[in-house]
């Protein structure tokens, strides 16, 4: 009997391809769990402010920043930045020249002395060296090295005037779907005293990431850990974290409504210090104008807000910022001018 029905033979169906399954994402670093919702928040502006940058090289760039306040005395910085030839592209994963970086970005040859490097590109920049000084002599420095592709190092020393104030030394490695990081804070082997923290984090879906930090301090008289566990899951539109252990809680909520609308939602607990605080942060972009707005309200009365707004085609930013703390009944408000 013949097939009647049509049906084609077992061995003539066409056999379905397995499915590729997409390899897990780098989680990133443990202190960068809870930056989009802080990014919503406005930072805080006292006084009049006048930042200048200036790129002098394709390697070296320089900014001079004068605050003027009534809380203290006015007050100078410089800011140098030495930023090297490879980066490593977050979308890839691998290494890249710099100049090949801001050519997929801009579609075209760019000169690097035209272009001014941010505080997120110099992080994955390598080698990179910042410095800050203030007119009176005190130093923060930080320098990054890649010494292998997954391994960095990164160096933070601090200092006021002639004194050691701070050294700290990192080390990371980001693995395909896990980054583990370790970190020696002021190790003193003559006063055996030190501080060790050490962080893991683990991608075990595309969008939930668990992980942990550890805390070990030691010092003469004086021993004691503190362990924390982390979470984070990241949907389309909005990402929630949390950060749970013996020293209190931290949660935070990020969520991007449109491309000009963001907020944030943050609640922070301190069991030492038998405080809780609660933040509400609005973030507002308005492109047409070059303009971006960013508010707060939080638990202890603060009400605060900074506009910035760019004047094209003149390379200069102003912003202006009021907080109000009805609490306390304190006011203060900033100015800035930001060249280059």
């Amino acid at each position: 009997m013949g097939n009647t029905l049509g049906l084609a033979p077992m061995g003539a169906l066409p056999r379905r391809s397995p499915r590729r399954e997409e390899p897990l994402p780098n989680p990133g670093s443990f202190d960068e769990l809870h930056r989009l919702c802080k990014d919503v928040f406005p930072a805080q502006m006292e006084g009049v402010k006048l930042v200048v940058n200036k790129v002098l090289s394709s390697h070296f760039q320089v900014a001079h920043t004068v605050h003027m306040s009534a809380l203290g005395l006015p007050g100078y910085h410089l800011h140098a930045a030495y930023a090297g030839d490879w980066q490593l592209s977050p979308t890839e994963g691998v290494l890249r020249t710099v100049k090949e970086i801001l050519r997929l970005d801009w579609g075209r040859e760019v000169p690097l002395c035209s272009v001014l490097l941010t505080v997120d590109t110099l992080q994955q920049v390598f080698p990179t060296v910042v410095g800050d000084m203030d007119s009176g002599g005190s130093l923060n420095a930080q320098v990054l090295l890649l010494l292998a592709e997954r391994l960095r190092a990164k160096a933070v020393f601090q200092t006021q005037q002639a004194k050691f104030l701070t050294w700290q030394f990192d080390g990371e490695y980001r693995g395909d779907d896990y980054t583990a990081t370790l970190t020696l804070g002021n190790p003193d082997l003559i006063g055996e005293s030190v501080i060790v923290v050490a962080h893991f984090l683990q991608s075990l879906t595309h969008r939930l990431v668990l992980g942990g930090e550890l805390v070990y301090h030691r010092r003469p008289g004086e021993e004691g850990a503190i362990l924390t566990l982390a979470g984070k899951y990241s949907a389309v539109h909005w990402v929630a974290t949390l950060n749970v252990g013996s020293g209190g809680a931290h949660a935070s909520y990020y969520h991007r409504a449109n491309e000009q609308v963001q907020v944030g939602v943050e609640f922070e607990a301190n069991t030492r210090l038998q405080d809780t605080t609660f933040s509400f942060g609005y973030h507002l972009t308005l492109p047409q104008a070059n303009m971006v707005f960013r508010g707060l309200v939080d638990s202890n009365w603060c009400v605060g807000a900074v506009l910035e707004k760019k004047m094209p085609p003149l390379p200069v930013t102003l912003a202006l910022g009021a907080f109000l703390n009805h609490w306390r009944n304190r006011f203060h408000c900033g100015f800035s001018i930001t060249v280059g």
